[in-house]
């Protein structure tokens, strides 16, 4: 069986001192390419190093997280534009719209989000989208660009039925992570009905470990506890859900 991790931070600090096995764990258990999203500019080194030394498993997005956007996000998206025009990415991502932490930048939370979902649409990239306590808005900023074209998912999807529903009308995909697997969560409940062609699984690694590894830091190798989970929601031989999520994030990530 093969896997693909759409959203890990393997180059995050809780990952790099232990790369090689964590890499080497991934490919053990089938996960054979990694798609690393981007943060802001002061993790950007690590994660091409990261590409760099694993450019067969490791894969870089380009983009600027929403809670990230602060001041100085005019210097921040340069960058992003720069690198953009620099060499080729996977995809934009992380991007999207957060207001759980801090409002303060909501406004400029906007402008980053649009501004990235039309340099998605100019380089023809899918996007990956982090939304919390956001999930219409975030919604509602896409729909002018999903009619566009303008394809991607919602990584770490932890919305409700309805919104899982507007998600795929719009033609973007469900990234699932650890959170599938908590009790209580509503995520498996807000599946159940959506069909396995929009479903791709990921870490978000080192965040956010699935059933039985919760509360020690995630890595990729544990994302198979994810799929068995959604074997079980779907009802399907874990060999069918390798198969279905492996191809959908091939045709959306154009691997």
């Amino acid at each position: 069986m093969r896997w693909i991790d759409t959203h890990a931070h393997v180059y995050a600090e809780e990952l790099m001192p232990a790369l090689d096995t964590v890499v080497k764990n991934a490919i053990s258990n089938g996960i054979d390419r990694i798609l690393m999203p981007a943060i802001d500019s002061s993790t950007l080194q690590a994660m091409l190093e990261v590409e760099e030394k694993y450019p067969d498993n490791c894969i870089s997005m380009m983009g600027l997280h929403p809670c990230y956007v602060k001041e100085n996000y005019l210097q921040e998206l340069a960058i992003v534009e720069q690198w953009l025009g620099k060499r080729k990415f996977i995809a934009i991502g992380e991007i999207g719209l957060d207001f759980y932490w801090d409002k303060t930048f909501t406004a400029q939370q906007y402008i980053v989000f649009e501004q990235q979902m039309q340099w998605a649409l100019k380089y023809n990239l899918p996007i990956a989208i982090h939304t919390r306590n956001a999930m219409q808005e975030t919604i509602e900023a896409v729909k002018p660009f999903a009619k566009k074209g303008l394809r991607g998912l919602f990584h770490c999807f932890s919305g409700s039925k309805e919104s899982a529903e507007q998600i795929i009308q719009m033609g973007f995909h469900l990234g699932l992570g650890g959170v599938l697997t908590y009790k209580n969560a509503g995520v498996a409940e807000a599946i159940t009905e959506i069909a396995m062609r929009w479903l791709v699984l990921e870490t978000d690694a080192p965040y956010l470990s699935p059933v039985p590894y919760r509360g020690k830091t995630n890595e990729p190798a544990y994302m198979i506890e994810v799929a068995k989970k959604l074997a079980e929601i779907k009802k399907l031989h874990l060999h069918e859900v390798a198969a279905i999520t492996t191809e959908n994030a091939e045709l959306l990530f154009g691997l």
